[in-house]
This record gives C-alpha cells, sequence and structure tokens, in this order.
C-alpha cells in the first residue's frame, strides 16, 4: 500500500520524466528513490486536462515487470508520447495544463467460475479492475473507469472485450479469459503540488 506522499514523489517524478523529454535531457533519478520504490508493480498513468478533466493520455504496465519508479517513468512517457489516440504532449506549457493520476495495481489473477454467465457475480464495480483475453487480443480497464462512467458488472465486461477489439460478448466465449486486479488511485489537485487518494467508489 502506498501513501500519499509516496504518490507525491511518484508523481513528481512522473512529470519531470515527460518534462525532461520535452527539453532533450536526461532525466536524474535520486538512489533514494530507485531504493525505496524497487519493488516491481504494475502501474498506469493518466493524463487529463486540467480545465474540463478529459482524458489525454493513459499507457502502463499492467504486471510487475520493472521496479515501481522505473515502471512509473515508463509509463508516464508512455501517456505523454506513445497512447495512440492522442497526439503527443508537444510543450512545457500544454504539460503544465495537465494533471497526472496514478494508479498502482495488484497483480492481475484468472477469475474462474464454473460457468461464464455467472462472471458478473463475481467481479466488483468499484474495486476491480479487468483484462480480458481471446484470439491473441488483449483490453484492459482500470478500476476507476466503470464507476466514471456508471456501468454495471455486464456492461463493464463487454466493454472491456471491446476494448480489446473483441465483440461486447466475448466475455462468455469458453476460451477467453478474464482477468482481475485491484489498485490504489491517486491524483493531483490544486493546490498544485498536492496528491490525493481517490476512493475508486466515489471516482
Amino acid at each position: 500500500m502506498l501513501t500519499a506522499e509516496d504518490a507525491k514523489v511518484l508523481i513528481d517524478l512522473a512529470r519531470k520524466a515527460i518534462e525532461a523529454a520535452l527539453k532533450g535531457e536526461k532525466l536524474e533519478v535520486p538512489e533514494w528513490i530507485k531504493q525505496r520504490y524497487s519493488q516491481p508493480m504494475g502501474v498506469f498513468v493518466t493524463l487529463k486536462n486540467r480545465v474540463n478533466h478529459e482524458l489525454r493520455g493513459c499507457i502502463g504496465l499492467p504486471y510487475p515487470v520493472l521496479p515501481l519508479w522505473e515502471a512509473v517513468i515508463d509509463a508516464a512517457l508512455g501517456a505523454a508520447f506513445r497512447d495512440p489516440r492522442f497526439i503527443p504532449i508537444r510543450s512545457l506549457d500544454e504539460l503544465e495544463n495537465t494533471i497526472l493520476e496514478l494508479t498502482v495495481l495488484t497483480p492481475p489473477e484468472e477469475v474462474k467460475v464454473p460457468d461464464k454467465r455467472l462472471l458478473p457475480q463475481v467481479i466488483k464495480v468499484g474495486r476491480d479492475g479487468l483484462i480480458v483475453e481471446a484470439l491473441g487480443r488483449s483490453g484492459l480497464l482500470l478500476p476507476q473507469v466503470p464507476v466514471e462512467h456508471g456501468w454495471d458488472e455486464r456492461t463493464f465486461l463487454a466493454q472491456t472485450c471491446l476494448k480489446a477489439g473483441l465483440p461486447p460478448d466475448c466475455w462468455l466465449w469458453p476460451e477467453t479469459k478474464v482477468k482481475r486486479f485491484t489498485g490504489q488511485v491517486f491524483e493531483e489537485v490544486e493546490p498544485k503540488g498536492e496528491v490525493v487518494e481517490k476512493p475508486l467508489t466515489e471516482v
């Protein structure tokens, strides 16, 4: 479990990574950050417009394959420059008008049920994020997404299938794997520099 102070350090690291990339500079990461946040964890960085909170980019690593500090940098650069849904961040001014959100994930685990029709009963909006895998495709939605959109569990499953580029009912297919994970969500708030944890049920 991370504290808001941990998240502040990591979000600041994410912002500095984007700033350094925009300036064409090398990011110097303090050794104490590398040591304190060395545990591999899955993480996503989400960028939102500071004025209207519209999505500006979201990229991450769902599995714990990198030390947390390194995963945060990778996800931040991905959200800023590699999200195919958006043009890359182009200036420091644009970054200044962007809010960063950090989601730290538990390792995804497959949800196993005797009948796929039971899946909506064992996942929970406001707690779980989902990954759907089938036909060599994969789609992921973070735990805060269904809360923000007011979806129920069936809709959440269907939307995760669509995210994978699959039919909305593919979660019922015998060969489909549905995985879930939980997460902590932290976001920058005003006054600038402050970071708070967002309860998923109130996102």
